[in-house]
């Protein structure tokens, strides 16, 4: 552990200049001091920003990265790349879990986030039935979390039904679960977590086909009072229809009639939405938890950015299938699917506000990726966890671009993420951009993914 002196910093107020970076020995900033003298002896580097909160991620899915790009049929949708992804659920093991999930924490970390909320519904053994220790699964998460230096908000998520209250299907069968069950996977997680820095534990719900919302208290007397609460919803047009057919309202709209959401809340991709209910959306204070790499990938839609955030809606960013991981090119697509869209540029800012692209949609993932993950401090100030991004200024095409133009250069010009370094809780994880257990963790991910691409 070291102190840090950057000679341009994004701090929660703006850049500042010449800032030096003191850490305590609990992994929190003890200080952070612009326009001050560069202190003898400390590491000296060009840019740092915060590292960005990943609010939504299905870790296991990244052993099928690629694997999902074959038509199976002229009319291939999300629906049936959902068969390929059950395929891979069934067959998953504890030790394959942990392998797979500690190496892509690690690439994770490489990429710029250090936080992820892991919505986690894969609970049981193979054959359905719950294994001894109920948080067999949740815990090799939190385990991959702590060897990969990875914070984690992990989700332990309700799955009751397999579409609007009829059986689950024999290939959800590990994801069947009650809100009792979820109590049970919550109580022992947090206690074998309880002096981590790195893992907090919060609720999910999967989604209203999957789950019913006379559970929605029970699951949120389990969540406590201020622990975050995620519910993918109106990720697909299928989806909509369905919930119109099933209740008589749209997802989003039956959501907001019949629970109490509110700034604890994460309503992941919620891409299909009335002008009505993007307005509802925003005032309620929750999360657009908003994917656009998975989304695009899977044809989803485009989630109305523009309308949402002239309406003060917060929204946050998720690697949801982790088929690549960068929040720089989340960013890319999320403003680019909506110039695409609109036929105008600088669509994410909203109408009045005028400057930078890139810097508000970062500052604003920021904000409420902290937000969804369950993080009050966030940032580089004083309290906050220790975590940091270093950015590799040399990377860029153009020299000495300060402030905004930093952002606007990693986010749009940028073939790879350009992060140099990376800390969590006042530890290095990532120098030169290469974790320090990289060669380990990634042998170990290759022999667990191996025989399940063999079969």
């Amino acid at each position: 552990m070291s102190d840090l002196f950057a000679r341009q910093a994004l701090l929660p107020d703006g850049w500042h200049q010449n800032v030096t970076i003191t850490l305590a020995k609990d992994g929190t900033f003890a200080k952070v001091t612009p326009n001050s003298a560069a202190p003898a002896g400390v590491e000296q580097v060009a840019c740092v920003v915060p590292p960005m909160p990943n609010l939504h991620s299905h870790a296991f899915q990244r052993a099928m990265s690629g694997l999902g790009e074959k038509r199976a049929n002229p009319d291939d949708t999300f629906w049936t790349w959902r068969k390929l992804m059950y395929q891979l659920a069934h067959r998953i093991t504890p030790e394959q879990m942990h392998a797979i999930s500690a190496y892509l924490y690690a690439e994770m970390l490489c990429a710029g986030y250090t936080q992820v909320a892991e919505f986690h519904y894969l609970h049981n053994a193979h054959d359905g039935a719950a294994y001894a220790q109920k948080a067999t699964l949740s815990l090799c998460l939190a385990n991959a979390a702590e060897e990969a230096g990875m914070g984690l908000t992990l989700l332990p998520t309700l799955y009751t039904y397999a579409l609007w209250q009829k059986p689950l299907q024999d290939a959800q069968k590990r994801f069947a679960s009650t809100p009792e069950l979820i109590a049970d996977i919550v109580t022992a997680t947090q206690a074998a977590t309880q002096d981590s820095k790195l893992v907090r534990v919060g609720v999910g719900l999967h989604s209203l086909r999957a789950v019913a919302l006379d559970t929605v208290a029970d699951m949120l007397r389990i969540a406590g009072p201020h622990t975050p609460v995620h519910i993918h919803i109106a990720e697909q047009m299928q989806e909509v229809r369905d919930c119109i057919a099933a209740t008589g309202q749209r997802p989003v709209e039956h959501l907001l009639t019949h629970a109490p959401v509110d700034a604890r809340w994460c309503l992941v991709h919620a891409t299909h939405l009335t002008e009505a209910e993007t307005q509802a959306l925003a005032k309620s204070g929750a999360i657009a938890g908003l994917c656009p790499i998975t989304e695009a990938n899977l044809g989803d839609g485009i989630f109305p950015l523009a309308d949402y955030v002239s309406h003060n809606g917060r929204f946050g960013l998720g690697s949801d299938s982790n088929i690549l991981l960068s929040p720089w090119e989340e960013l890319r697509i999320l403003e680019y699917s909506q110039r695409l869209h609109h036929q105008k540029r600088c669509v994410g800012l909203p109408s009045k506000h005028l400057g930078s692209t890139g810097g508000w949609l970062y500052r604003e993932s920021l904000k409420g990726g902290a937000q969804a993950c369950g993080l009050p401090e966030w940032g580089l100030q004083a309290g906050a966890r220790a975590d940091l991004c270093v950015l590799d200024t040399e990377a860029f095409l153009l020299p000495d671009l300060m402030g905004d133009d930093v952002l606007d250069a990693a986010i749009f010009s940028q073939t790879a993420p350009p992060v140099l370094h990376v800390m969590s809780a006042g530890q290095w994880r990532v120098r030169d951009r290469q974790h320090h257990n990289a060669t380990a963790l990634r042998q170990a991910f290759r022999q667990a993914v191996r025989p399940l691409l063999s079969n």
